[in-house]
């Protein structure tokens, strides 16, 4: 698998809906109702997660739920953490 560019990022980055780069990561966190929305939340993209065999480093908080995606194999962003980015989004079900 190979680390993209900064430039590939920024360009992937304009398709992907509330998702931030830095620290060669991807980023982006979600506000739910209640603690109870957040964990069903997550347990959906646990299930893509093990699918893609690709996990994220993540925090919950009440109702926050912080993701962070990254390649740990080449220390940094590769397209399968895009994949997983736009797998997330539709099942948080971000509005474009």
């Amino acid at each position: 698998m190979k680390k993209l560019t900064d430039f590939e990022i920024n360009r992937k980055l304009e398709k992907l809906q509330d998702w931030d780069y830095y620290d060669d990561a991807l980023h982006t966190d979600f506000e739910f109702d209640n603690f109870k929305d957040c964990m069903s939340a997550m347990n959906r993209i646990a299930f893509e997660c093990e699918a893609l065999n690709h996990h994220p480093e993540w925090t919950n908080n009440y109702n926050t739920l912080d993701i962070k995606l990254t390649t740990h194999d080449v220390d940094g962003v590769t397209k399968l953490d895009f994949k997983l980015a736009k797998a997330i989004n539709k099942i948080v079900e971000v509005e474009e």
